[in-house]
């Protein structure tokens, strides 16, 4: 008896002694070891450095809640649950959750929050949600407040390309959680990354004078408008990150061209937003006006670099619209919104970081660009017109009596025409065997170099619209006439974070996870067979275990005896 209870003691002991082992090996000794195929529970590198930079805690406040939410909600609440504890196991720093419905609070307090989530891009969305009297509506807020003892940011986290179905549109949002949370951490630790430059000068800007970069970069970036005939060397321009051309009415001198190619030779990074033709659209009534080509000296560069923006217009069966007086109601003027398929609302994609879930961008007045050779650089599409897509070449008319007729769908029988081109790779000077402007010398010159350019056929795609009332600039991507939230200042924020660091937190955006939907004919066909295997052969096999441990134990002390 003695013997069987030292035995015992021994065994106990050696159990708590493994437990306590174990618990001290997990606190010394950190791994996870993901077995999904797709790596669901691993992060980019670029995440993994941002959380190792954390220098005190971090809380997330999750607002997608509700008890009564469709599955699917569910799961993209499960997943940011799930993303905060990833984030967690790999930072040096505690990173908890909570919940939080800003419609809990009371109404005016309610009011100054969806303003503020508003400056985030967090929008309320209506779902629709089954009870038991039938469907009802229900606001949600998705996304979330991230917080330090300092500093708040905040992240839509429910993103998605028109047309995408409600599947899709839930798992592409899942696939860019980790993205949207380490931005948004990185915003706490990061003020003011890096400067960039708007060109003036050249009657740039001419709608909003730069204030939808400056409202969409403000406090990620030190924004600066730069005269360019004040730059006297190439020297003066590569402290800035990026360089911004945005649709210039003047033409560019060859000093000016000089300077820019020589920023691009030194690895600066060039965004051009430039109009084939010149329209004004304030002409556009009663015989219309035409919109005339025009050159800004920009061309041979561009060329040079591999893309040339042509001499016409694209009209657009996915389109906008723009007011028009329609005549009087009584003594009072009748405004009417016009279709007009000079404005483009762009929602074809390419599977990049930059536009991968991108939903809807505005172009007004877009002109079509060509690719031509140029050794040695990648030339990559970002977003395409639609399926239904006209071009009218220069001198084209633009009149609004033209759109009171239904457009015959035949004539728009082109489609997914590229609007943004991004340029990468070994760039070749457009000064290489050629004289140098006057007052340049051979000195420092580079024929070559490794620098980034994107060129978009459009001037004002970054310029905000003003309201109709107060005449205020309102924030990039809002317009007032079709009443929508276009997604202008994220594919802005998305091209100046990959232009500055394309192996960064951007590159996080490539993670895709496959959907697995269940075979509805085989659920339906084989449930019985699987509920008998879910129930009956754990049973079984508990009883094939019990037994032969009963057995082993009968051999056993049946020979003692």
């Amino acid at each position: 008896m003695k013997v069987t209870s030292n035995h015992i003691a021994k065994s106990i002991g050696i159990l708590l002694g493994g437990i306590l082992l174990f618990f001290l090996l997990s606190k010394l000794i950190h791994f996870r070891i993901d077995l999904t195929e797709e790596k669901r529970y691993s992060l980019h590198a670029a995440t993994e450095e941002v959380l190792s930079q954390l220098t005190e805690p971090v809380h997330v406040e999750i607002m997608l809640v509700g008890e009564d939410m469709p599955g699917g909600m569910r799961r993209l609440q499960r997943s940011v649950e799930e993303t905060v504890r990833t984030f967690n196991a790999y930072s040096p720093e505690k990173i908890t959750y909570s919940y939080f419905d800003p419609l809990s609070l009371p109404p005016d307090e309610q009011e100054e929050l969806i303003l503020q989530l508003a400056d985030y891009g967090i929008n309320p969305t209506n779902l629709y949600v089954n009870q038991t009297g039938g469907q009802q509506t229900k606001l949600i807020f998705p996304g979330v407040l991230v917080y330090n003892e300092e500093y708040e940011a905040g992240a839509l986290i429910l993103k998605g390309e028109k047309g995408m179905s409600q599947d899709q549109t839930l798992n592409q949002s899942i696939e860019n959680l980790e993205f949207e949370l380490s931005n948004a951490i990185r915003k706490l630790n990061t003020r003011n990354a890096g400067a960039i430059a708007m060109l003036i000068g050249h009657d740039e800007m001419q709608e909003d004078e730069g204030y939808g970069i400056v409202e969409a970069l403000d406090g990620d970036f030190e924004i600066f408008k730069v005269p360019l005939e004040q730059a006297r060397t190439v020297e003066d321009l590569i402290n800035f990150e990026t360089i911004f051309i945005q649709g210039p009415r003047q033409s560019y001198t060859e000093r000016d061209v000089f300077l820019l190619d020589q920023y691009v030779m030194h690895g600066g990074n060039l965004i051009v937003l430039s109009d084939g033709v010149a329209v004004d659209v304030e002409q556009a009534g009663g015989e219309g006006t035409l919109a005339m080509p025009y050159d800004n000296g920009l061309e041979n560069l561009l060329f040079k670099y591999g893309v040339r923006i042509n001499k016409d217009l694209i009209q657009d069966l996915n389109f906008g619209y723009f007011p028009v007086m329609g005549g009087d109601f009584g003594n009072l003027a009748q405004m009417i919104q016009l279709p007009w398929p000079f404005y483009i609302q762009a929602s074809r994609m390419a599977s990049h970081p930059i536009t991968k879930g991108l939903d809807v961008v505005y172009f007004r007045f877009a002109s079509t660009m060509d690719t031509v050779l140029a050794p040695g650089i990648k030339k990559t599409p970002l977003i395409f017109s639609s399926d239904y897509t006209r071009v009218m070449q220069a001198p084209a008319r633009v009149a609004f009596s033209d759109m009171e007729q239904e457009p015959n769908v035949n004539l728009y029988n082109q489609k997914n025409l590229p609007l943004v081109y991004l340029l990468e790779g070994e760039f070749t000077s457009l000064y290489k065997n050629r004289f140098l402007p006057e007052g340049f010398s051979k000195d420092g010159f580079k024929e070559s170099g490794s620098g980034k350019v994107v060129v978009i056929s459009d001037g004002e795609v970054f310029q905000s619209q003003t309201d109709p009332q107060s005449g205020a600039p309102l924030s990039l991507g809002d317009d007032p006439f079709n009443q929508v939230v276009f997604a202008n200042k994220l594919f802005l924020r998305n091209l100046v974070q990959y232009l500055q660091n394309p192996e960064g937190l951007i590159a996080s955006r490539t993670r895709t996870f496959q959907i697995r939907p269940l075979d509805k004919v085989k659920v339906a066909q084989q449930k019985t067979f699987w509920q008998g295997v879910n129930v009956l052969v754990p049973v079984i096999l508990l009883l094939i275990c019990g037994g032969l441990i009963s057995a082993n134990r009968v051999r056993k002390y049946s020979r003692k005896n």
